[in-house]
C-alpha cells in the first residue's frame, strides 16, 4: 500500500458496558441497513471467554441483528449445526438474538483476486443472505494465529468447516476434520487469511463495520475448550471501518500497556509471527496499518461486566 495513504480512524472506549458498545457503533457513522448478520465467536462448550451477551445485546437489538457462524474444522461441541446451537444456546446467544449456523446446509466460493495461496475461499453459503455485516470480534490471543481479531474473524469464523480446512492449509485440503500434523509453512496460513478476507470484503463492499472488544486476553482462542488463565487486565473497545488498522491497533495496544501480564500474550503473538497477517493484508490493499485513536466518552452510567 502507497506510503501516502491517510491514517485510518480506530475509534476506543477504555470502559467496556453495553451503552460504550453502542456510542463506540454510532461513531463509526455507518449504519447497518437491511437483514443485519453480526459476526462473532460463540465460544467453544467450556471456555467462558467469550463475548458477553449482556455487554453485545443492547446493539444486536438496536440492529435488529442476527448472530451468525459456521462450524469449526476440529472435533468439538461446534463442529456440526445441531451441537453448535446448543452451545450457543448455553451461552446465552439464543436467548438475545437467532443464532445462524451459516454452513449448515453448505457453503459458497467467493473469488480471491490477488491469492498466492487461494484462488477461492469457501464461506457458509447463508451470508449470501445478508445485507450488512457487523464483524463482532473478541480480541485475544490465539493458539495457532497467535492473536484472534478482526481478520480472523472474518477469515476463519465466516469460512465453512471445509473452508477452514482450505485456509488453514493454504488451499491444499478441504478434508475435515483437519490433519494439524500436515499444516503449511505459518505464514502462508497467515497468508491464506488474508486472502479470505479479500473475497469476503470485496463481496461486502461497504456494508461491512468492525469492532472488537479486547478483553478476557487469554493467548488462547474463544475456541479452546479449556483455555489458559487470563494474566493482563481488560483494554476495551475499538471500532473502525478499517479492519487492517483495528487489528493493528489492538496489537499496539497490548505492547504499549503498563500491565506486566502482557508479556504472555506477547509471547504468544510473536512466536507465531502474528503480525505479518497484518503486513500481507496492507500489500493486498485491504487496508492500513497507519491509523489514528479516536477517543469515545463513556457513557456516564452503565452497568459494566
Amino acid at each position: 500500500m502507497s506510503e501516502n495513504v491517510a491514517p485510518a480512524t480506530v475509534y476506543f472506549c477504555p470502559r467496556i458496558t453495553a451503552d460504550n458498545l453502542v456510542n463506540v457503533y454510532n461513531a463509526l457513522g455507518r449504519q447497518a441497513r437491511g437483514r443485519v448478520a453480526i459476526k462473532l465467536s460463540t465460544g467453544e462448550a467450556g471456555n467462558p471467554n467469550h463475548l458477553s451477551v449482556d455487554v453485545i445485546k443492547r446493539l444486536v437489538h438496536l440492529v435488529e441483528g442476527t448472530i451468525v457462524e459456521c462450524n469449526t474444522a476440529y472435533e468439538g461441541r461446534r463442529c456440526n449445526a445441531a451441537d453448535h446451537l446448543q452451545t450457543a444456546a448455553e451461552h446465552g446467544f439464543t436467548a438475545i438474538a437467532e443464532v445462524d449456523i451459516m454452513d449448515a446446509d453448505g457453503d459458497v466460493a467467493l473469488p480471491v483476486r490477488n491469492g498466492r495461496h487461494l484462488k477461492e475461499n469457501y464461506v457458509g453459503k447463508n451470508w449470501l443472505n445478508y445485507d450488512f455485516t457487523i464483524v463482532l470480534s473478541h480480541f485475544k490471543g490465539h493458539p495457532m494465529a497467535g492473536f484472534g481479531g478482526a481478520l480472523k474473524n472474518v477469515a476463519i469464523g465466516m469460512a465453512s468447516a471445509e473452508g477452514k480446512a482450505w485456509i488453514h492449509t493454504a488451499g491444499a485440503s478441504r478434508t475435515v476434520p483437519v490433519d494439524w500434523s500436515n499444516v503449511p509453512p505459518q505464514n502462508d496460513f497467515l497468508e491464506s487469511m488474508a486472502e479470505a478476507c479479500e473475497s469476503v470484503f470485496d463481496r461486502a463492499g461497504e456494508n461491512i463495520l468492525y469492532i472488537s472488544v479486547a478483553n478476557n486476553l487469554s493467548v488462547d482462542c474463544d475456541c479452546v475448550a479449556e483455555p489458559e488463565t487470563i494474566h493482563m487486565e481488560d483494554i476495551g473497545i475499538l471500532a473502525s471501518l478499517d479492519p487492517v488498522a483495528l487489528d493493528s491497533a489492538c496489537v499496539d495496544m497490548v505492547y504499549n500497556s503498563p500491565d506486566p501480564g502482557k508479556s504472555h500474550l506477547i509471547e504468544r503473538m510473536e512466536s507465531r509471527g502474528a503480525t505479518h497477517i497484518l503486513d500481507y493484508a496492507e500489500q493486498l490493499g485491504l487496508g492500513t496499518r497507519k491509523y489514528r485513536i479516536v477517543n469515545v466518552e463513556p457513557a456516564a452510567v452503565d452497568a459494566a461486566f
